[in-house]
Order: C-alpha cells, then sequence, then structure tokens
C-alpha cells in the first residue's frame, strides 16, 4: 500500500476550540480518519482504552493535566506517533523530558506549514514504526509457539511419563507425519491433558 492510499487514526486532545478548528483543516479526510477530538487528558485516556491512533495531537496544557504523560504513554505502547504543543516559553523545558521517549514537541504559536511539516515527521516515523511492527510480529509468533509446546512438554513428561528429549521427538514426529506444525500438534496435546 502507497503512502497516498493510507489513512491514519487521529486523535486531538486539546480544550482549545480554535487549536481544534485550525488543525482539523490540515487532516483532509481522505487521508486521515477517523478524527477524533475530545478537550481532556481523561476523556483521551477513555477513547485511546477503546482504540489505538496512529497520530495524537495534544496541546498542553489541558484543565485536567499538562498531557506529558499522556503523550509518553501513547508512544510507549504499539505504533502511536505523538506530538505535544507547548507554549513558547516553556518549549525547552518540555522537550528535555519527552524528546528521549518518542515524543515530537513543537512551541506554539505554530505557522500553518510548520504543523504540515511536522505532520510529515509523523508520517515517517509511523511508517517506520509499522516496519518494525511488521519484524517484531513473526518474532512474537515464534515465541508464541515455543510456549505452547513446551507446555505440551510438559503435559506429556507429567501425564505420560516421557522424558524431556521423548516428549520433544513426539512432538516433533507427529508434526512431521501430519503435515502440520508443532504449534498445531502442541494445541492438541494441549487441550486433550488440560
Amino acid at each position: 500500500m502507497s503512502l497516498q492510499e493510507r489513512v491514519y487514526s487521529v486523535l486531538i486532545v486539546s480544550a482549545s476550540e480554535r487549536f481544534r478548528d485550525s488543525l482539523r483543516p490540515l487532516l483532509p479526510e481522505a487521508g486521515y480518519a477517523p478524527v477524533i477530538t475530545v478537550t481532556s487528558v481523561g476523556a483521551a485516556e477513555r477513547v485511546r482504552s477503546e482504540r489505538d491512533f496512529d497520530f495524537v495531537f495534544i496541546n498542553s496544557p489541558l484543565p485536567d493535566d499538562a498531557g506529558i504523560r499522556f503523550a509518553v504513554d501513547c508512544c510507549r505502547t504499539g505504533g502511536t506517533v505523538a506530538v505535544l504543543f507547548a507554549a513558547a516559553a516553556l518549549y525547552d523545558q518540555v522537550r528535555a523530558k519527552v524528546t528521549e521517549r518518542g515524543v515530537f514537541v513543537l512551541p506554539r504559536p505554530i505557522p500553518r506549514d510548520a504543523i504540515l511539516r511536522g505532520l510529515n515527521w509523523m508520517t515517517a516515523a509511523r511508517e517506520r514504526l509499522r516496519s518494525y511492527e511488521k519484524k517484531a510480529q513473526p518474532i512474537e509468533e515464534k515465541m508464541e509457539e515455543i510456549r505452547l509446546v513446551n507446555r505440551a512438554k510438559w503435559l506429556l513428561i507429567t501425564e505420560l511419563k516421557m522424558s524431556e528429549d521423548d516428549a520433544h521427538h513426539y512432538i516433533t514426529r507427529r508434526a512431521m507425519d501430519q503435515c502440520v506444525p508443532k504449534r498445531a500438534v502442541a494445541e492438541e496435546i494441549i487441550k486433550l491433558y488440560s
């Protein structure tokens, strides 16, 4: 899928209606959907608990919090790219707190063209994260298979009094004989003896 075909989900967290109204036109529906807006960190956390977002825009401060911890939390999990808009006087202080945790920081007020450049950076960061997610998924699947096979071996050891080597060979041979992955054999064994 090319960048022109991608659609990014967006969460805007801002108490300022003016900020929300100025950001919305920069996020056309063809490339950004859904675009959800909330006015507090508490509301943002509730929305984020229901779904993941590609981009999160936080206009700090908010009525219930500065939004710094929320921005860091967004970047900690999944492939979310967060940008925190801070008052120009606080920019260096906020940037020092969050940059090493992956949060982009932009000073307010900010010209429209700078926001557009920021969107380009965010897109590049999101796509890089997406490539890492693709690489990590097979590793996680392999780890899950290893856990299942180990659990099945343990059941064979305890239930059928096999040695660990015999249990391993049993699972491997059965997978080869049935032309199925070891994971499928392990799942059968777990289902049978659990």
